[in-house]
């Protein structure tokens, strides 16, 4: 009988220990100190999916595919200048197809400092994907960023942190330097692939420092925005309160069309003011966080 006939509960020691530690948290990369003798680190983080959320999904929604439009056309502007206006790094997670749509958007961030990173092809769902059109899509995806930025991604965020069984293949395969898309940690850590360590860095994310659980809409199904921005604020300086007392990471991902408009891009602003008010706070892109641990972990 296969395991795929079996109830989970009639699983083989073998196969549920497989599945386990197909991919797993291996050692920790949390460093003694941060850059520059910091006791923390921040690394924010932008999900540019705009038109590709309804694009993925097959979608020919005008309003949805406007409203994507939205994330570039009003809250790249608005977040790109609170950034410029503290001085303050950030990482992009691109879809190619986001990043084809609006090139220049890449190159001005580029330019600026910031760090593009690979956030699928169209925001595709791994998971679904056979492995050769799993790679593929990762590596045309590698190939247009390179094109438009000038510089290939170092670092890959899946879309909707979806992991095939591939996934972690294919990101060593292509000698990247980390994966922000788990949720195992609050700290970087090396990723272990069947109990092998791969050299992979992971900068964990959590939907607790996310703004899409609280913000995000969709008139079609059962997704409303339930929490109010003030309260989205005091959980995100909540987190980074901690990470700064345990001396470790504070990571935040947040989305142009969610943070961007008028009622919420505040929350960038003020996370930021707040996480500067703290002595000895490092804001630092994701490849930099990756490789610092990467050569300074304890």
């Amino acid at each position: 009988m296969t395991a795929s006939a079996v109830q989970p509960w009639q699983w083989t020691d073998e196969h549920w220990q497989g599945l386990v530690h197909r991919v797993r948290a291996g050692r920790s990369l949390r460093p003694r100190s941060w850059k520059g003798g910091a006791r923390c680190a921040v690394a924010i983080s932008f999900d540019s999916d705009h038109e590709t959320s309804e694009l993925r999904e097959g979608g020919r929604s005008i309003g949805r595919l406007c409203a994507g439009h939205y994330g570039s056309r009003v809250g790249m502007p608005r977040i790109i200048e609170v950034l410029e206006r503290y001085s303050t790094p950030a990482t992009f997670f691109v879809p190619a197809v986001s990043a084809s749509l609006h090139p220049e958007e890449q190159r001005q961030l580029t330019d600026a400092g910031h760090e593009i990173a690979l956030h699928g092809w169209i925001h595709e769902l791994n998971s679904t994907l056979p492995y050769a059109a799993e790679r593929e899509l990762f590596l045309r995806a590698s190939d247009t960023l390179t094109k438009i930025c000038g510089q290939r991604p170092v670092g890959v965020r899946t879309p909707s942190w979806d992991f095939s069984d591939h996934t972690l293949d294919i990101i060593v395969e292509m000698d990247l330097l980390y994966d922000s898309s788990l949720m195992s940690d609050d700290d970087c850590h090396e990723l272990d692939r069947a109990g092998v360590p791969t050299g992979i860095v992971e900068i964990p994310v959590e939907w607790i420092r996310d703004d899409s659980p609280y913000l995000a809409m969709n008139r079609f199904a059962s997704l409303r925005p339930y929490t109010s921005p003030e309260t989205v604020l005091d959980i995100f300086i909540r987190e980074f309160e901690r990470a700064y007392a345990d001396g470790g990471l504070f990571q935040l991902t947040l989305h142009p069309h969610i943070i961007g408009h008028r009622s919420r891009i505040w929350i960038l602003e003020e996370i930021i003011k707040a996480a500067s008010s703290f002595p000895g706070v490092w804001f630092a892109r994701h490849q930099d966080v990756a490789h610092w641990v990467k050569t300074h972990s304890a």
